[in-house]
């Protein structure tokens, strides 16, 4: 029997541990986490109908998604440092056709829900793989622990260690994210909750963005964006300095920033150059940010996920053959990607520029409104 490893305990990961078992296929998840409660799991995403969904699908989980996603999550509302309204979506009450919000931990509670007992190493941080000579890897994990596989598929995100066995692509910094979390903001800060309502909200500025999400327990995450070069990344961490970037914005929405529970704390933004490809190479491949890290304006989630359910049905209808189904499912994820990878590039370079309020009233008027980057 072919043992397949997959690095990576993501929504990437455990989608694709998911239809493969459902498919009679076991595979590992080596995960570097040490339980599935380890670790805050961020905030809500909206899953896309031809991608998130099509996936969980796939995984037999469309009806538990349903029970669990809100669709009033996908209002959206733009506004300007004013606090007028630029642009405000709402969607079709109780209705499940666009792209409902779920948070993050509630969707990989899920999919972790679905898998046997024993499918997920815990504690397992990929440390390094090595080519056996007679095919396959040699995995060694963080204290010493070993595996081998037959078949490895790296889900290990941004800085995926199975990525470099296959390419030397780098990865660029496209953006600074500042997060602050706002606890039962509807009893302790309601005018705040009021603003930003049931999802999601951007007030948009010249080069930095102020976001804010609600997630289902109540909570609002916000995320301040601003570029990459700015300032130096440590500046973000005091609270003082955030409100001071937005001095002269309306009180209302620097209110977000002052309602924070905790100090903001920055992290970088990262891509990967957009067409990035690499050469077949038998045994192993790459799903998710590992295969094509794309700046975070609501696709990456939705990608990695249909990554799996089509890696997983290339190897359930070729078992006999894995390097063919590795092979047409690369091919075909290259050519699905790039186009997705050059339109986030473009939108999270809309949203920071000088010009962004208008760009953006324009962009999303002509579209469904994506996600925000809080992400």
């Amino acid at each position: 029997m072919m043992r397949i490893a997959i690095a990576g305990g993501g929504l990437g990961g455990l989608t694709l541990a998911r239809i493969l078992y459902r498919h009679g296929i076991d595979a590992v998840v080596y995960e570097r986490e040490a339980s599935r409660s380890a670790r805050s799991q961020g905030g809500s995403l909206d899953l896309h109908p031809e991608s998130g969904q099509r996936a969980l699908a796939e995984a037999g989980l469309a009806g538990r998604f349903r029970s669990e996603a809100r669709p009033e999550g996908e209002e959206h509302r733009i506004l300007d440092p004013a606090g007028r309204t630029l642009v405000h979506h709402r969607p079709q009450p109780g209705s499940f056709s666009g792209r409902p919000e779920i948070d993050r931990s509630a969707l990989r509670d899920l999919l972790l829900g679905s898998l046997p007992g024993g499918a997920v190493a815990w504690q397992h941080r990929l440390v390094a793989a090595t080519p056996r000579p007679g095919g396959g890897f040699g995995l060694t994990f963080d204290g010493g622990r070993s595996a081998d596989c037959d078949l490895l598929i790296g889900a290990d995100g941004a800085r995926s260690v199975v990525r470099s066995l296959l390419t030397e692509a780098g990865l660029s910094y496209v953006a600074t994210l500042v997060e602050l979390s706002i606890s039962d903001a509807d009893r302790r800060h309601p005018a705040v909750a009021e603003l930003v309502g049931p999802g999601n909200l951007w007030c948009i500025g010249v080069n930095q963005i102020l976001a804010a999400q609600r997630l289902g327990d109540g909570t609002i995450r916000v995320g301040i964006s601003v570029r990459a070069a700015d300032r130096d990344i440590d500046t973000y961490r005091s609270r003082r300095a955030l409100l001071e970037m937005f001095d002269g914005w309306d009180p209302s929405l620097t209110a977000l920033i002052e309602a924070g529970d905790s100090a903001p704390t920055p992290r970088r933004i990262e891509a990967m150059p957009t067409g990035t490809r690499w050469a077949h190479q038998p045994g192993i491949t790459l799903i998710g940010d590992a295969a094509h890290l794309m700046p975070p304006v609501g696709e990456g989630a939705n990608q990695a996920m249909l990554d799996a359910a089509e890696l997983a049905g290339e190897l359930a209808a070729n078992p006999a053959d894995p390097d063919s189904a590795i092979r047409a499912y690369e091919e075909a994820m290259f050519t699905r990607t790039h186009p997705i990878a050059e339109m986030s590039a473009r939108v999270q370079a809309m949203m920071l520029s000088p010009t962004a309020a208008e760009d953006i009233t324009r962009f999303f008027t002509a579209r469904p409104p994506d996600p925000a980057p809080t992400k």
